[in-house]
């Protein structure tokens, strides 16, 4: 079956933060969660989402906030089949800890991911004969459970002087019967250098405005955004 892949890359905006204190469910591990989180390093604005369905939709999703983690909306959608491709730049060094991820409790919620550190040329054609830095699978969460995000733990002495991640998602839980994938929520976490010889800085995504975000890399976008994978 022949796939046709559409890039998407109109700009987003900024999302708003909420805090409920009132309600301690799901807010009683915010702290170490903002300690590690990765989102203030983000340049969102060069964020790229290659067979999303909606324009900016992992814009979108990226942007929410760990208040924002169990929101189902906006939902990042795949087009034209079950793979997404999403490129991160980060606006300086990051060493990558780990991935969080809010997906439907059912066969659409992604199962193989591939990540690719440091490279600016992935799309679906680059991303099916390149190795990844890592792959990794994720659980499917069942429709019983608590809902909350799912953490996967990467090797970190992989993701040491990160600059960049591209994200293959390559298969849902459907195992080739549901051409749709669909993610709610994802975040990175790990820690974060300026570019230089600088001590690690701890960011505090509690304290982030994404309208805030200077000192980003310039000109690094993803590249050959028209050669798709047949």
């Amino acid at each position: 079956m022949s796939h046709c892949h559409h890039e998407h890359t109109h700009s987003g905006g900024g999302d708003g933060h909420g805090h409920d204190h009132a309600d301690h469910t799901h807010d009683d591990d915010v702290t170490p969660a903002i300690q590690s989180s990765l989102y203030n390093t983000i340049d969102f604005d060069a964020v790229s989402t290659l067979n999303e369905s909606q324009p900016d939709a992992g814009k979108r999703v990226l942007r929410k906030t760990w208040a924002e983690r169990l929101s189902t909306e906006p939902e990042l959608e795949s087009d034209s089949d079950q793979e997404l491709i999403m490129f991160i730049p980060f606006a300086g060094i990051v060493r990558l800890h780990s991935l969080t991820i809010y997906s439907p409790p059912d066969t659409t919620s992604p199962r193989t991911l591939k990540i690719f550190k440091n490279r600016t040329d992935i799309d679906f054609s680059t991303a099916s004969s390149t190795t990844p830095t890592q792959v990794v699978e994720i659980p499917l969460v069942p429709p019983s459970a608590r809902p909350e995000v799912t953490e996967i733990p990467l090797k970190r002495s992989l993701f040491n002087n990160v600059r960049s991640l591209s994200l293959f998602f390559e298969e849902n839980h459907s195992y080739g019967e549901e051409e749709v994938t669909k993610v709610w929520y994802l975040g990175l976490r790990g820690d974060f250098m300026k570019v230089g010889r600088e001590p690690v800085i701890t960011l505090y995504e509690a304290a982030a405005n994404p309208r805030d975000h200077v000192n980003l890399v310039p000109g690094e976008k993803v590249a050959g955004g028209s050669r798709f994978g047949a």
